[in-house]
């Protein structure tokens, strides 16, 4: 088994900070996936979410990121690197903005951002997995250079698997 490098946790760009998980980003993390239209979920709940995610960051290297806007300083999001439906060798981009945030550009930075931080760790491929429907998600992972793979159904219908191979 191949090792890689550590990804880098703290990333900036030109208009987006991202760094790593704090308990005080709890309620703001609620308050985007309750976006999703499928309730509220508590803050307690997802303050041992971060926790498992920082757990699940040491032990693999590759995080999953907090997004804040430099100059508002404001919680948009998260971008990074997770194992999801695939393996810490080869791992998914992983994006998820509030809609305020959405058509601005701010998930191709951020996830620009992911891409470089990857590649610095000596991965060869990337992968994502996108609802078909999800055309902006779908569109910010071709700009990436990103390819689609296959198609596979889920609970929530057909889901787009995408690869990149990284320099």
């Amino acid at each position: 088994m191949a090792t890689y490098k550590t990804m880098s946790f703290h990333l900036e760009t030109e208009r987006l900070i991202l760094r790593p998980w704090a308990e005080s980003d709890a309620a703001e993390f609620c308050a985007l996936l309750s976006e999703r239209g499928k309730g509220t979920p508590k803050v307690d709940h997802i303050r041992s979410a971060i926790a498992k995610l920082l757990t699940e960051t040491a032990a693999t290297g590759i995080a999953l990121l907090p997004v804040h806007r430099r100059a508002e300083g404001d919680f948009i999001g998260y971008c990074g690197l997770i194992t999801g439906r695939s393996t810490v060798e080869e791992p998914e981009i992983a994006y998820e903005l509030f809609q305020h945030a959405h058509g601005r550009g701010y998930a191709t930075e951020a996830a620009g951002a992911v891409l470089g931080a990857a590649v610095a760790t000596g991965r060869k491929r990337l992968w994502s997995t996108v609802g078909a429907w999800n055309t902006p998600s779908l569109r910010v992972l071709e700009k990436l250079g990103f390819e689609r793979d296959h198609v596979s159904t889920d609970d929530s219908g057909e889901v787009v698997w995408l690869t990149r191979s990284l320099p």
